[in-house]
């Protein structure tokens, strides 16, 4: 098999269909492209839900001086009588894990940890505006409504704000998120296929003489079909190189972005972009080989 021959082959095919190869590689790497964002939410969500699985509670914020919750207006801040009948209430339902005070201090580290790469809110928020709270591991995140219902109408408490639900609506956003990505990538694909079928029957038709003069003189199919196969293989390539391009830029852009107004506590590490990365080129690279086969098998008469 002479290497020459097929590459002058490949590359003629190329040059006489520019744009529809052009139209493959584009569709392409945007199909991979959304397909690899749909791969790195999965695993975003994935790695927030195991750090979050055993860090899911109940948090009861009580009553400051000028408190402006309903529970609180026309009372002045907890006492500490009320703080420690509150505890002794806690502690003593069964579905409670542990219980520790969170006073204002503390409750504020814990704010400028959260939000130091955004410095509106540092400079707006001070030690005084942070409220003191009781935090409640449960025993099952999911037995949450009595401990709930019982903290809600403690005196004292101004709020109760429960984890779980939080965490299950930024679940269900970034789950239809995935969903949606991948929806969009399937169509991507599909219409890729029929863009790398329409343009290898293209090229077939365009160069039907010479292998006509190939099949005459002896030469095999494999030999026949495998600068259209490779035509769609570098037109794979290309997309697939493109598409890692895009979502590295979608890394650092959207899901490192996201930091800014997101507490993520997990972030999307570069060896799982990688992965991502490495198997949407595959997959691009498989989609065109196989749509070339499937194609040549169908409209390349030899």
């Amino acid at each position: 098999m002479r290497a020459n021959f097929i590459f002058s082959e490949v590359w003629i095919g190329l040059r006489r269909n520019l744009t529809m190869t052009i139209a493959v590689i584009v569709t392409v790497a945007i199909g991979m492209a959304l397909l690899g964002i749909g791969l790195m939410i999965n695993a975003q969500v994935g790695n927030m839900s195991t750090y979050w699985s055993d860090k899911v509670q109940l948090s009861a914020f009580l009553c400051k001086k000028n408190d402006p919750f309903q529970a609180c207006k026309g009372r002045g801040a907890v006492s500490e009588q009320e703080k420690a009948a509150l505890k002794s209430q806690i502690e003593s339902m069964g579905q409670v894990d542990t219980v520790f005070f969170e006073g204002q201090e503390k409750a504020y580290e814990n704010f400028k940890a959260a939000y130091s790469s955004n410095s509106v809110f540092l400079t707006a928020v001070k030690v005084e505006d942070m409220p003191e709270s009781f935090r409640v591991k449960l025993k099952d995140p999911n037995d949450y409504k009595a401990v709930f219902d019982r903290l809600s109408g403690a005196p004292g408490v101004s709020n109760v704000v429960n984890d779980q639900q939080l965490l299950d609506k930024f679940f269900g956003l970034m789950s239809k998120l995935r969903w949606a990505a991948l929806i969009v990538a399937l169509i991507q694909v599909f219409a890729a296929i029929l863009l790398i079928g329409n343009t290898v029957r293209l090229s077939a038709y365009n160069r039907r003489r010479e292998t006509g003069i190939m099949r005459l003189v002896g030469a095999s199919n494999l030999y026949i079909q495998l600068p259209f196969v490779m035509e769609g293989t570098i037109a794979g390539l290309v997309g697939g190189v493109i598409s890692a391009v895009l979502l590295m830029f979608a890394k650092i852009v959207l899901f490192d972005g996201m930091q800014s107004y997101f507490v993520l506590s997990t972030q999307l590490g570069w060896s799982e972009v990688a992965q991502v990365i490495t198997l949407t080129t595959v997959v691009g690279v498989l989609i065109c080989i196989l749509a070339s086969f499937v194609t040549l098998r169908r409209y390349l008469r030899v």
